[in-house]
């Protein structure tokens, strides 16, 4: 509040709720995509294999 960003501090408060809010969004997003990548299971395919293959699934 010192900066004179917020003019109360409820405001401070409900801020710092709102990026953790976000924050937290973010953190799930990141542990779906973990989760999903883990259910995926291992490949024995190369890094050039793998980029092939997905170029290839991005050009349809």
């Amino acid at each position: 509040m010192d900066s004179k960003e917020y003019s109360s501090k409820s405001e401070v408060v409900n801020d710092l709720i709102r990026q953790a809010r976000k924050q937290q969004v973010q953190i799930d997003l990141i542990r779906a995509k973990l989760d999903k990548s883990e259910a995926s299971g291992f490949t024995d395919l190369s890094k050039e294999q793998i980029l092939k293959q997905s170029k290839a699934s991005l050009n349809g």
